[in-house]
């Protein structure tokens, strides 16, 4: 029935604070996709070069993969709630810089890619304390439903803002672009006032060498969750082409179409979104996580070999539909296994998984563009992510052969949320 398909509003219904979190993260993930179309228009206006658009992945690596493991020691041992209220404070002062750059008679390029490194380096810090405060306030059975309603508030700022970036870019300007994401900043700020304080747990580590070294031996402990890293590093180093999209376009002699190329791969996860009821029946998660990889690699290649721009659109929107279903189901592995203390840093290493493979990916596509052209560079990454899906398959037989009903971990954390608070603290 279609009221199966429909969102599992559970999560949203029981918890304020999930509430609050979801309509702050709405509103600034907007303007942060503003940006996200607006910096490589700007560089690519400045510089006109490939490969100095693709090296903004290069800047954002460094400071990702340092605050990455760092932030997630932080979550563990500082208040959550905190942490993400300043680190959103943060990310409006320097949507405030590029705002100022932009308004120069003559902007400079530098920076923009300042920005771009201390940007990652908050949303570094700021990712683990979000998904470890999200256990605590969602009951553990919600938690794939919880993961399902936070991708559509992604995607619908993904497919808004980058639609509507194309338009004011074009026609107001970079710097209202810039404008109305620091604005998105403040408003989010103030639903972020409301979530309660989230400390530390009582049996945390210092954020330090030892701690981050703890969570790295969980982590490997876990051959199930080591290979849902393997396949979101490869399949996004391999296939993800959004830094080549401003000079697929200009091939296609379809101006007018970066906005909505880069609103496709979000509009794609939008429509799984809000389709995602079926997504709570599906227990083999492993194997969801594998199989939607490689379509995403399949559809990408078929954008990169057709000439037509609206079939490009489709494939890229078929494409963000795939990784929407890899990133549900991953996202349901870790939240429903990992123990509490160890959420944090855990929650740094994933983000390290689907971080860093982007950020690679934009160096890869933005050289092999400038080497083999552009429309060489997006269906080569994508064949090779089909045949890299297929050789972790056959080497990850944990994770393919995960289920949520008979995991250990998962049921031993479900056991866990379900006992009464005095036996959870002894």
């Amino acid at each position: 029935m279609p009221s199966a398909l429909l969102p599992d509003l559970a999560p949203w219904k029981a918890s304020a604070d999930f509430r609050r979190l979801w309509a702050s993260g709405l509103i600034s993930n907007f303007g942060s996709f503003l940006t996200f179309v607006a910096l490589p228009v700007q560089l690519k206006e400045l510089t006109g070069s490939a490969a100095a658009v693709g090296a903004i992945g290069a800047v954002e690596l460094v400071p990702l993969v340092v605050f990455g493991l760092y932030g997630g020691a932080l979550a563990d041992a500082l208040d959550k709630r905190r942490l993400i209220v300043w680190t959103e404070a943060g990310q409006g002062l320097l949507s405030a810089v590029l705002l100022l750059d932009a308004l120069l008679p003559r902007p400079a390029v530098w920076p923009l890619y300042l920005v771009a490194a201390l940007s990652s380096a908050l949303v570094s810090v700021q990712r683990p304390a979000l998904d470890s405060l999200l256990p605590r306030i969602v009951a553990h059975d919600h938690l794939p439903a919880a993961a399902s309603l936070n991708s559509l508030r992604w995607t619908v700022g993904g497919v808004a803002g980058p639609a509507l970036a194309g338009v004011v870019v074009a026609y107001a300007g970079l710097g209202w672009a810039y404008g109305a994401d620091l604005l998105t900043f403040a408003v989010s700020l103030v639903f972020m006032a409301g979530i309660a304080p989230s400390p530390a747990a009582h049996e945390a580590a210092k954020p330090d060498l030892r701690a981050i070294a703890e969570g790295a031996r969980y982590a490997w402990s876990r051959k199930e969750l080591l290979g849902t890293y393997a396949v979101d590093l490869a399949a996004m180093f391999l296939a993800m082409p959004l830094a080549v999209l401003p000079f697929l376009a200009d091939e296609l002699h379809a101006e007018w179409s970066l906005g909505l190329m880069y609103a496709s791969v979000p509009l794609g996860s939008l429509l799984v979104s809000l389709t995602s009821g079926w997504t709570s029946r599906v227990h083999r998660h492993g194997r969801m996580v594998v199989l939607s990889a490689a379509l995403w690699g399949l559809a990408v290649a078929g954008a990169g070999v057709v000439g037509d721009v609206w079939l490009v659109l489709l494939l890229l929107t078929v494409a963000g539909g795939c990784d929407m279903v890899s990133g549900v189901f991953r996202g349901a592995m870790w939240n429903q296994t990992i123990p509490d203390e160890l959420r944090g840093r855990l929650a740094g290493i994933e983000l390290l998984s689907y971080s860093v493979g982007p950020q690679l990916g934009q160096v890869r596509s933005g050289g092999v563009a400038a080497w083999a052209g552009v429309r060489a560079s997006v269906w080569s990454g994508g064949l090779l992510c089909v045949g890299a899906m297929g050789l972790l398959a056959v080497c990850l037989p944990g994770l393919m052969t995960y289920d949520a009903r008979t995991s250990e971990h998962a049921v031993r954390r479900a056991a866990r949320r379900a006992a009464p608070a005095g036996a959870r603290a002894g």
